[in-house]
């Protein structure tokens, strides 16, 4: 049996109209619903095109900024003259007051899963960060994860969805929402960058893997903690703990694994 489909305007920016057949206790039922959007997105720097990625097309400008940041190629909001997206969403053009020089393409790193994003920085060769001082307990980094997936938008409808948000001990202060975890990142520090907040200090809750890159963008972030419902890789966790990071996993009501740095919880 077909049947009439609800009227699906209410989708919230990043979410995309989708049919399915849907079968449930022996009945099969139509449904009008929502999937996460994803787009190829490109970020052009005076000009030059410098990286390509799929992306969940919202906040465009703010993943730009925090991915220029993240690589490199700006060093904060006053290096940036002009930023301007693509009627289509799908090309963030980004002016600078100086030159530079993009990396090229040969030296990209992809990195794994998750909307295939890419790096131009190899983490193996970078020196250990400075973090400042950050002491919490293990119940407020349980209650700023579960804060923010109370705040998420996309995942409720859509699932397939990966959350990030930059918190205190006591709040969560910015939230990013992504096809790809990397991309959450980048767009948590963007927004930083747009707000004037700072991000050193702070904590990074995520529902994504922790890969190496990720564990990367929260060190430039001078973030010294990243907590994750799922799990770190391999070299994550080296990493961590060669840079002095902590690094979680697996957080749920009741607790959490601790994989580096254990030392900030009291």
């Amino acid at each position: 049996m077909t049947l009439s489909l609800p009227h699906t305007t209410h989708l919230p920016e990043g979410a995309s109209e989708a049919l399915w057949r849907e079968y449930d206790r022996g009945q099969w039922r139509q449904v009008a619903g929502g999937v996460i959007a994803e787009t190829a997105v490109c970020i052009q720097v005076n000009g030059q095109t410098l990286a390509r990625f799929m992306a969940t097309p919202m906040e465009q400008e703010a993943l730009a900024l925090g991915f220029l940041r993240a690589e490199g190629v700006i060093d904060g909001p006053e290096d940036v003259a002009d930023v301007r997206v693509s009627p289509s969403g799908t090309c963030v053009d980004v002016w600078l007051h100086r030159h530079t020089t993009p990396p090229a393409a040969a030296d990209a790193i992809r990195t794994a899963g998750c909307g295939g994003g890419v790096t131009f920085d190899d983490l193996i060769h970078r020196p250990a960060p400075a973090f400042p001082d950050l002491h919490l307990t293990p119940e407020q980094l349980i209650a700023r994860y579960y804060e923010m997936r109370a705040a998420e938008t996309l995942y409720p409808i859509t699932r397939g969805v990966h959350a990030s948000a930059l918190c205190t001990p006591d709040q969560v202060l910015i939230l990013a929402e992504d096809v790809g975890r990397h991309n959450t990142l980048d767009k948590l520090w963007g927004q930083a960058m747009q707000a004037e907040m700072e991000t050193a200090g702070r904590i990074i809750v995520t529902t994504g893997r922790i890969s190496s890159e990720m564990l990367g963008k929260a060190a430039k972030m001078g973030v010294p903690l990243i907590a994750s419902r799922t799990s770190p890789t391999s070299r994550s966790v080296a990493l961590a703990r060669a840079w002095g990071m902590t690094l979680v996993g697996y957080i749920r009501r009741g607790g959490f694994r601790v994989y580096a740095g254990e030392e900030r919880f009291g």
